[in-house]
């Protein structure tokens, strides 16, 4: 696996080894010793995941306090845009977001610690998304903070009447109003 570190500190970008022939393809997409290596230190307890249709935008999502979840998410089938947000209170990148595109050709993987809300857009017709996490889903610390938020500034590529929200995610809370881990 190449580990290539993201422009925020504790986020990484991992692009498998493919070995391919006249039969298909080998990669592996877990080794904790390669997570290690790089002071990744997770638990992994749960995989889940997601279809999702042409502009369905998720997100931004997040679990506060001791429900905080590390994730490490790919795309199956098709085409996303993967956005994070950090919410670490004393981080030097507060407030800031990373992008990464993720497909079932490049075979990316995002690594996000604990302390980051969690989205993604999906730009091709329709996209199987999977993810581990380290922790269960609780209802009762999840959070959302308003994808469209003008203070966050990110630059989705599709018209806003293209996008598809959940009424959750329509309902998401404003940066400067969240809660910070």
């Amino acid at each position: 696996m190449n580990f290539i570190k993201a422009e925020i500190e504790g986020l990484w970008i991992i692009e498998p080894i493919l070995r391919e022939d006249a039969r298909g393809y080998f990669m592996e997409t877990y080794k904790k010793s390669e997570l290690e290596k790089h002071n990744v230190k997770v638990n992994f307890i749960q995989e889940n995941e997601s279809k999702s249709s042409f502009g369905v935008l998720r997100g931004l999502h997040y679990q506060e306090g001791e429900a905080a979840q590390a994730k490490l998410v790919r795309v199956i089938e098709g085409k996303v845009l993967d956005v994070v947000v950090d919410i670490r209170k004393n981080s030097p990148t507060f407030g800031q977001y990373q992008m990464v595109e993720l497909t079932a050709q490049n075979k990316r993987q995002f690594f996000i610690p604990r302390g980051f809300a969690h989205g993604f857009l999906v730009l091709s017709k329709t996209a199987v998304f999977s993810y581990k996490v380290d922790n269960v889903y609780a209802p009762d610390a999840e959070r959302t903070i308003y994808c469209l938020d003008q203070d966050l500034n990110i630059p989705w590529p599709l018209d806003q009447s293209q996008l598809l929200l959940s009424e959750k995610d329509k309902k998401g809370k404003l940066f400067k109003e969240i809660s910070i881990i």
